[in-house]
């Protein structure tokens, strides 16, 4: 996916080139900002003279290792993927070569080239934008800012704008109306800290055997749980960019699951209020994939989570969030990527019941 974003971005430089030069015929662009996908438009702002900005939406820990990525291509002829030992990116824990992210993980590939020039050119630019906060995120910040994730370069001045959420009302994912009153209304029912919310993001999307798995683990857990569930990805390549359709709930969970737990657990098709679920005081844990706007939303809710990366850079965030910032439990996933129900009930029992968690809980508000 992320070599068609690049290529799709890279035939519409005529374009950007044009309309950039049209703006500048009647005003002066005193900042042009971009994300990692448009680095193919960065010379041409150059030629304009135009300064250029990159807008990082993960955060400051993923920040540093790309500023760190040329230097590691520099030392070695091997592919993540083969290295097989822990990187020592300065700012942030050590972190095994495998958690890296997947498109960068095979040296020989083009989207390798694509984040590996992204990676080069940030120190070019005229600064960058990072959605983070400087108390969340003290050390890759500071080890960015002393230039130690770009050794013997330049590192453009880094502003922490963050956190950057969605107020309520303008969160987007496609629900609302009465789904949004019932979910709400539900929780306003439970005790206080007692509910364990389970979303993966729009783009997390399980196996019907995985799904199956996570449902067992919840009812042998006896934590109530408030669950959004997405239907599986299909099989059909030509749909992987279509949203899927809502999910049969009967023929994607276990038989009688949603009978036996309906007086504990809530699970929603597809979508949930995420701000107003964590900010609820009925919600005392979060299992997620580890997308740096969940982060950020849990952590200014003050509520622990279980870290279940699925994709981008999550597997860096999980990393973090449970060495570093210790505000999370670590999922134990198996090399094909599947979870059983023991380990889920497991992580959600200790979030919810042991110490740890409290003690994650407590600590996020301060």
């Amino acid at each position: 996916m992320e070599s068609i974003i690049f290529e799709v971005l890279n035939r519409s430089n005529p374009h950007v080139r044009r309309a950039l030069e049209s703006i500048s015929l009647s005003a002066t662009i005193s900042a042009f900002i971009i994300d990692m996908f448009c680095t193919c438009v960065s010379p041409i702002a150059a030629q304009l003279d135009i300064p250029t900005y990159y807008f990082f939406t993960s955060g400051a820990c993923s920040l540093a290792f790309f500023l760190y990525f040329p230097t590691i291509h520099n030392a070695t002829t091997k592919s993540f993927r083969d290295m097989n030992a822990l990187l020592h990116v300065p700012g942030i824990p050590p972190t095994s070569s495998s958690d890296i992210t997947k498109p960068v993980l095979d040296r020989d590939t083009t989207d390798y080239e694509n984040f590996l020039n992204f990676a080069k050119d940030l120190p070019n630019s005229a600064g960058i934008i990072v959605n983070t906060f400087e108390s969340l995120e003290t050390r890759p910040l500071k080890a960015i800012r002393e230039g130690k994730c770009n050794p013997g370069g330049h590192t453009p001045p880094v502003f922490s704008i963050g956190p950057l959420l969605a107020t309520e009302g303008r969160q987007g994912g496609g629900g609302g109306g009465d789904g949004i009153n019932d979910c709400l209304s539900w929780l306003d029912k439970q005790p206080s800290k007692s509910v364990v919310y389970l979303c993966f993001g729009s783009l997390g999307l399980f196996s019907i055997a995985q799904l199956k798995e996570i449902a067992v683990g919840l009812e042998r857990s006896g934590q109530r749980f408030l669950w959004v569930v997405r239907s599986p990805p299909s099989d059909d390549k030509s749909k992987r960019f279509l949203p899927p359709t809502e999910p049969d709930l009967d023929s994607l969970l276990p038989a009688g699951f949603l009978d036996r737990t309906k007086d504990r657990g809530l699970v929603l098709k597809s979508w949930a209020p995420q701000v107003a679920v964590l900010n609820h005081e009925s919600v005392g844990g979060f299992v997620t994939h580890c997308g740096w706007n969940s982060v950020l939303e849990a952590v200014c809710a003050a509520v622990p989570m279980v870290a279940w990366p699925l994709y981008a850079e999550q597997k860096m965030n999980r990393v973090v969030l449970v060495e570093d910032m210790k505000v999370a439990l670590g999922m134990e996933v198996a090399e094909d990527d599947f979870v059983v129900a023991e380990e889920v009930e497991r992580q959600v029992r200790e979030l919810m019941e042991s110490e740890k968690g409290g003690k994650y809980g407590r600590w996020l508000k301060k």
